[in-house]
């Protein structure tokens, strides 16, 4: 990749709200499972580990960052799928089977478009707020100067939720 490239990236993680941040790294984790696939069909051992290895760091990250105090049973639903996921790509790692790939990236891509659709709702609620301040969307008086400051809600009531 070249410099330009990397500066793009860099500013877009910079610069981007948890929702975004972690629907990216949902994005990083579908194609590290997708390249892993290839790596396999086309033999390239090495090449299916270090996807594997990528994927499983991601996972990892999502399984170990759940709030489960906030988040009770959605949390632990996550908390088993992303289990599942990870069982499921060591068990590749070792045996090679790319079929094993399939569900792991059904489940990858039905949270992505889960938790896009939570964003937006999140995004649709925030907006709602100032208009209802009695919803359980409405900020808190430390986000509220941010909100009206920068458009943008601080990122507590989304990652809380999960």
């Amino acid at each position: 990749m070249n410099a330009y490239m990397n500066q793009y990236q860099n500013n877009q993680t910079l610069t981007a709200t948890p929702e975004q941040i972690l629907i990216q790294l949902y994005d990083g984790a579908i194609r590290f499972v997708r390249q892993a696939k290839m790596a396999l069909d086309e033999g390239r051992g090495a090449d299916k580990a270090k996807a594997i290895s990528k994927a499983v760091a991601i996972v990892t990250t999502f399984s170990n960052t759940l709030n489960r105090e906030v988040g009770g049973e959605i949390a632990e639903e996550l908390s088993r799928l992303y289990d599942f996921i990870l069982r499921e790509l060591s068990e590749v790692n070792s045996s090679n089977d790319a079929a094993k790939l399939a569900p792991v990236e059904k489940i990858l891509l039905d949270l992505r478009e889960a938790f896009v659709g939570a964003a937006e709702l999140n995004r649709q609620g925030a907006q709602a707020a100032p208009a209802s301040p009695n919803s359980p969307y409405a900020p808190s008086p430390q986000n509220a100067q941010q909100i009206q400051a920068t458009g943008e809600v601080a990122p507590r009531s989304f990652a809380a939720s999960c």
